[in-house]
């Protein structure tokens, strides 16, 4: 298995493609850390001395806009911030905080879906290419497994994945030290659950949101990778995941504004970040049914995939 890992590794940087991809999204990545470094210079980020005061009377207007809201998602919402902001007159935190470098790592996360394109493009090509060029003959007539091999590609692709988040995670982290230098005392993230503020390391707070914020991406990459070992097409398996990944979680939500079943698709149970840092899309769903749903098609995908590579004719 580790030499058909090692072989498919070699395989996807032998092209220059894949250089490219990395190369671009670094150089986004720089980008961004340029344009915040602009507007980070323009604006005004001195303390207000009676910042109190203000989260006093901002709290004092979200209690009145609570009682008007007419959807548990909204009372939800008002309910989270005047914690936050109660937590942090408490405990003397203010609100404003300079740009560091924590804060460009969280805001670089915007370009996981980025990241999300090119892997799709990886794991639409990594099967369906073999069938195109004919090297999947080549391939099978090993004495290997059939399962193994599929799996062995799927393996890689997860990896390729995660060095993709590597290299954003550790670039955007060194840039921002450089743009934005460190935070002149440590900030703790403030974490809101059941109705509860909880301190957390900014560190471990922005592994979690990365980790959290990859969900989408990873199920989309493994849709695609299924839709490339089933119909052997790596343009409908990069269209249809490219067409799911920019409006899939728009239209479930217009959906989840009017019908409760729409918990079940996929796109609502991507986001995990809903329950730690919003509401769901609907009121019933928790965190332990968004993990069965995206287990369930998880193993799906999963199911299909290896179900017809391993019953194809490979000779038709």
């Amino acid at each position: 298995m580790v030499n058909l890992i090692k072989n498919e590794w070699m395989k996807i940087f032998r092209r220059p493609g894949t250089i490219v991809m990395i190369a671009i999204l670094v150089l986004t990545l720089a980008l961004v850390g340029i344009v915040m470094k602009a507007q980070n210079n323009s604006m005004d980020v001195q303390q207000d001395k009676n910042w109190q005061e203000v989260l006093q009377e901002e709290n004092s207007a979200l209690k009145q806009q609570m009682v008007k809201s007419q959807t548990a998602m909204e009372k939800q919402y008002f309910k989270k911030e005047i914690a936050i902001n109660d937590y942090r007159i408490q405990h003397n935190i203010p609100p404003k905080e300079k740009y560091s470098v924590w804060s460009f790592v969280k805001d670089s996360t915007q370009l996981i879906m980025l990241a999300g394109v090119f892997i799709i493009i990886v794991a639409a090509g990594i099967v369906a290419s073999e069938f195109n060029w004919g090297t999947i003959k080549l391939l099978l007539i090993r004495p290997i497994n059939r399962s193994k091999i599929l799996l062995s590609k799927y393996i890689t692709v997860l990896l390729f994945a995660f060095l993709m988040l590597v290299i954003m995670f550790v670039f955007s982290g060194l840039l921002g030290a450089i743009l934005f230098g460190l935070p002149e005392k440590t900030v703790p993230y403030l974490n809101y659950s059941n109705g509860h503020v909880s301190e957390q390391n900014m560190l471990i707070h922005l592994l979690i949101y990365y980790g959290l914020s990859s969900i989408d991406m990873i199920m989309l990459v493994t849709m695609a990778f299924m839709i490339s070992a089933v119909f052997r097409n790596s343009s409908l398996a990069i269209g249809l995941s490219l067409f799911l990944l920019f409006t899939g979680s728009q239209f479930t939500a217009l959906l989840a504004m009017k019908f409760d079943w729409a918990k079940y698709i996929l796109f609502a149970n991507t986001d995990l970040m809903q329950y730690f840092e919003g509401t769901p899309l609907v009121d019933s769903m928790t965190v332990p049914f968004s993990i069965f749903i995206l287990v369930i098609y998880f193993v799906l995908f999963q199911l299909l995939a290896f179900y017809v590579f391993n019953k194809r004719d490979i000779a038709a």
